[in-house]
């Protein structure tokens, strides 16, 4: 599926239709199809190569992306959650030659690139050192990874065509006409999600600015402004991770004429991190019309899906149609069909499959089940196996818990870090006992604590989950007190 002949033809049959829309203007099919064409042309002159994408959320980025692609340029979107220190290593590492975005040091001023709102700056770097990428390389998408620097992840558009097709397949019976971003176009998910899947399908993305949803800095939210943004921009498509979800319901349980206006959502897709199912059956109660998914980078985002005409809540979905999911011996989630080109800078040639690091079983109606991460399935000192995503998952809700990382290998006992929602610490304890009622005793939480794992650089990773390790390392000495007794 080709994207500019998918926007071409919208142009010539519906060219009045709304496309693209922020708070500044609303750009329909055909004044986007002359954007896109206008600004291809701008970048193919200036003879870039590699350009990093460093916007807000909004239409400049959304038209930067769509023309890198039209001019056949590598486009490397910066997440605005990087420190400056992994901004400046991505755009190092990746050979970027040009920027779209704020200054940075070493970089010169070029010609400025001509929007119908106005210019964009550009500014121009001669790499040091040019990695070599994967013939037909689009795109270089950053995961978190787990430990060092993020990995840059080779796509080709043909390969994000693939999953975009398949997903708007997935999603047509809830026949969405509009959808608003709530996440940062520079991840992948949204960037498939909330503009590539909207435009193969003639809908409109709304993308208003993450400051104009509440977002600041890397992880904070003020929920009293996302409540607001909804309000301000109905829509028939979400998508969320688990603790926009949660914010979502709670912000429902207080704003009344909110969750009316919810009413008109069509979809709400939710993935990112396991989702317990009690949450998405309350969600389904107040109307909402949630649904667990499951992907990710190097397998282009989204590789499974639940719908509205193929749902089992608990799991994440039967694969989508673009590609093949199986189950290895040791339980290890192996997909195949549309992988990775392969990481920046490794010779390593493309993997016919991806090892997900993921455990899981596909059920008898085909359905994939996450149960946890490989590497983080936890022994108990009394030899008892569990995964810490099921029990931080059951977690999702008591509403006095932003965040939880449980640690448990290899001890007598288990400890959480657990970082409360401002103003409801006091309704912890209870909370706790009763998240443990509903667990085995080798699951339950015997000791916790309180911590900001937000104020704390680089314990979290570019999309708001806490890295375990890292975490685990921080604060080893107060888990170490923990066990051993010294406060509890």
């Amino acid at each position: 599926m080709n994207l500019f002949d998918v926007i071409a033809k919208h142009a010539s049959q519906m060219p009045q239709q709304a496309a693209l829309r922020d708070s500044h203007q609303v750009l329909d099919y055909q004044t986007l199809w002359q954007q896109i064409q206008h600004l291809a042309n701008q970048l193919e002159q200036a003879g870039i190569s590699r350009l990093a994408l460093q916007l807000d959320n909004g239409l400049p980025w959304a038209l930067m992306d769509l023309a890198c692609s039209k001019a056949g340029i590598v486009v490397i979107p910066v997440p605005h959650f990087f420190s400056l220190a992994q901004q400046e290593w991505l755009l190092e590492s990746s050979g970027a030659d040009a920027l779209v975005g704020p200054h940075h040091q070493g970089w010169h001023a070029a010609k400025p690139l001509v929007l119908v709102s106005g210019e964009l700056p550009l500014w121009r770097h001669t790499p040091t050192s040019r990695p070599q990428l994967p013939k037909g390389t689009a795109k270089i998408t950053y995961t978190s990874g787990t430990t060092g620097q993020p990995k840059g992840v080779c796509l080709s558009l043909a390969q994000m065509m693939a999953v975009s097709g398949a997903l708007a397949e997935r999603v047509a019976p809830a026949l969405v006409e509009k959808h608003l971003t709530l996440l940062p176009l520079a991840t992948l998910l949204e960037n498939i999600t909330g503009l590539y899947v909207p435009l193969l399908t003639g809908a409109c993305s709304r993308i208003p600015s993450l400051g104009e949803l509440g977002f600041t800095g890397s992880s904070s939210l003020n929920p009293a402004m996302l409540g607001e943004a909804l309000l301000r921009w109905p829509t028939h498509s979400l998508v969320l991770v688990p603790e926009l979800l949660r914010l979502l319901l709670a912000l429902c349980a207080n704003t009344p004429t909110l969750l009316q206006q919810l009413q008109g959502l069509r979809f709400i897709a939710v993935g990112g991190g396991k989702v317990a199912p009690d949450l998405i059956a309350h969600a389904r109660q107040l109307g909402l019309p949630v649904y667990e998914g499951y992907g990710l980078s190097e397998c282009g985002s989204v590789v499974a899906l639940n719908s509205l005409d193929a749902d089992k809540p608990g799991s994440v979905g039967r694969p989508l149609s673009h590609c093949q999911v199986s189950i290895a011996d040791d339980g290890e989630v192996m997909v195949c069909g549309n992988p990775m080109l392969g990481y920046l800078g490794s010779d390593e040639p493309k993997p016919d499959q991806i090892a997900t690091g993921d455990l899981g079983h596909l059920d008898e109606e085909g359905y994939l089940h996450i149960t946890g991460r490989k590497k983080n399935v936890q022994i108990t000192a009394f030899g008892r196996n569990f995964s810490p995503e099921w029990v931080e998952a059951e977690a999702q809700l008591c509403p006095a818990i932003a965040r939880i990382v449980v640690f448990g290998d290899g001890q007598p006992a288990n400890v959480a870090l657990i970082q409360p929602l401002p103003g409801k610490e006091a309704d912890l304890p209870r909370q706790i006992e009763g998240l443990n009622q509903r667990l085995p005793d080798y699951a339950r939480l015997h000791h916790w604590l309180p911590v900001a794992l937000d104020q704390h650089p680089g314990l979290l990773t570019a999309n708001g989950r806490p890295r375990r390790n890292e975490i685990y390392q921080h604060f080893f000495q107060q888990i170490s007190q923990c066990l051993t007794g010294e406060f509890s």
